[in-house]
C-alpha cells in the first residue's frame, strides 16, 4: 500500500493545554520570585528557608532540562537521534570555564597569572588558544562558536551524505568519544582528567555568594523558558511542519521540492548551540568541569530523560530531566551500588508499558474525559 503524502499545508499544532500553561507561569514565578525570597530573605533556621544546596541542585537540573529540550527538537520532531550531545554541553561548559579559570587571577593556589594546573605542569605561557579567555565577552561568544562551528560542520558532511537512523546514532557517540580522549590529555591546555575547578569570581563577583547562586539559577530558569517558547514558535511555524515531515517521510518531501539537508542542518545546529549554553550555565553553578562530561554514557542518559518525559513533546523532556535527576540525586545517595540498575529498568518500563513517556499519561487522561 502506497505511504500518503507528507502534508505541508498549513496546520498548526494544537496549544500547549491551558494546564500546562499555567504550570509553565507557576515555574516561572516560583524560580524568579519565590527561590530568591526564600533563599536570601528568610532565615537559615526556618523551615521554609532554601539551602544553597538546593538552589545548586536545582539550578544543574534546569541546565539538564534545557538539553533535554534541545535533544527533543531533533529527535522528537525531525528524527535525529543524537547521542553525542554531551559533547556540545561540555563545549559549552568549558569555552565558559576558561575566562572563569582566568578570573581566579593570583587568588590562586600558586598565585601566578596562569591557571594553577598549568603551573603545576610547568606551563610558561598560556597558549594561543587561550588569548581572549579573560574577556566576559570573548568567552560568551566561544560558547557559542564553538559547539556551533563543529556541528554546521559536522552535520552539513553527514547529512550531505544522508547518514541517518542508527549509523548516525553511532557515529555521534564515537565523535564525543574522542573529545572525551582528547580533553583528558594534559598537553591539550584544558586540565586533564581534573578539568577546571575552584573558581572564584564571576565579573568580579564572589562565584559562591548567596546572591550570585540565586542569580545564576535565575538566569537558567529564563534560559530554559525562552529555550521553551522558542522551540515552540519553530515547531508550530512551516520549518517544524517541514521538519516533521522530514522524519515521517523524507524523500517524499525531496520529491515535492523541499531540500531536507538545510532544514535538519539547522535544527541540528541550533540544538547543539542550546546544549552548549546549557553547559555554560552549569559550570559557574557546579563549580567544576572535566572530560567525563563527554562520557558516551552521559549522552546516552540525555537520551533516556527525553524518552521518559516524553518525546515530540518539549514539555515532557523537561519533565524527564527532572524526575531522572531527582531520582539519581536520592538513589547515588541512599542506594549509589543500585542507581543504574533502576536507571535501565526506568528506561525499559517506559519503551515497553509507556513509549510516550510521562506526557502522554496527561494525553491519556485528557482522552478520556467526556
Amino acid at each position: 500500500m502506497a505511504h500518503p503524502m507528507p502534508s505541508l499545508q498549513p496546520h498548526h499544532p494544537p496549544l500547549l493545554p491551558p494546564l500546562a500553561w499555567f504550570g509553565v507561569a507557576l515555574f516561572a514565578a516560583f524560580c524568579l520570585l519565590a527561590v530568591p525570597v526564600l533563599h536570601l530573605a528568610v532565615a537559615d533556621g526556618s523551615p521554609w528557608h532554601l539551602s544553597s544546596y538546593f538552589v545548586t541542585l536545582g539550578g544543574k537540573i534546569l541546565c539538564y532540562a534545557i538539553v533535554a529540550v534541545a535533544l527533543d527538537l531533533i529527535w522528537g520532531y525531525a528524527g535525529i537521534l543524537s547521542l553525542g550531545h554531551g559533547l556540545f554541553f561540555a563545549l559549552g561548559g568549558y569555552a565558559f570555564g576558561m575566562y572563569l579559570m582566568r578570573a581566579i587571577g593570583r587568588d590562586g593556589v600558586y598565585h601566578a597569572d596562569l591557571p594553577d594546573f598549568m603551573v603545576f605542569l610547568n606551563w610558561k605561557e598560556l597558549p594561543w588558544y587561550w588569548a581572549g579567555s579573560d574577556h566576559f565577552w570573548f568567552s560568551f561568544l566561544l560558547v557559542l562558536l564553538l559547539p556551533g562551528l563543529l556541528a554546521f560542520v559536522f552535520g552539513y558532511f553527514a547529512f550531505r551524505s544522508r547518514i541517518k537512523g542508527v549509523y548516525f546514532s553511532i557515529i555521534t557517540q564515537a565523535l564525543t568519544y574522542a573529545g572525551m580522549l582528547l580533553f583528558f590529555r594534559n598537553e591539550t591546555g584544558f586540565g586533564g582528567n581534573n578539568g577546571f575547578t575552584d573558581f572564584k569570581r564571576l565579573l568580579g563577583f564572589n562565584i559562591t555568594s548567596p546572591e550570585m547562586r540565586v542569580f545564576l539559577f535565575a538566569l537558567t530558569a529564563t534560559t530554559l523558558i525562552g529555550t521553551l517558547l522558542l522551540c515552540r514558535l519553530l515547531i508550530t511555524r512551516k520549518f517544524g511542519r517541514v521538519l516533521t515531515a522530514i522524519r515521517d517521510a523524507e524523500s517524499r518531501v525531496m520529491f515535492i521540492g523541499y531540500q531536507p539537508l538545510w532544514y535538519k542542518l539547522t535544527a541540528w545546529t541550533l540544538s547543539a548551540l542550546l546544549a552548549a549554553l546549557a553547559g555554560a550555565l552549569y559550570v559557574p553553578q557546579v563549580g567544576i568541569i572535566n572530560p567525563s562530561e563527554m562520557s558516551p554514557a552521559n549522552s546516552i542518559e540525555i537520551a533516556i530523560w527525553v524518552a521518559v518525559g516524553g518525546r515530540a513533546s518539549l514539555i515532557g523532556p523537561i519533565l524527564g530531566a527532572v524526575a531522572v535527576n531527582l531520582a539519581k540525586s536520592w538513589f547515588t545517595v541512599s542506594f549509589p551500588e543500585y542507581w543504574l540498575f533502576f536507571l535501565g529498568l526506568l528506561f525499559v518500563t517506559v519503551t515497553l508499558w509507556l513509549p510516550g513517556g510521562l506526557v502522554s499519561l496527561w494525553q491519556r487522561h485528557q482522552g478520556e474525559q467526556p
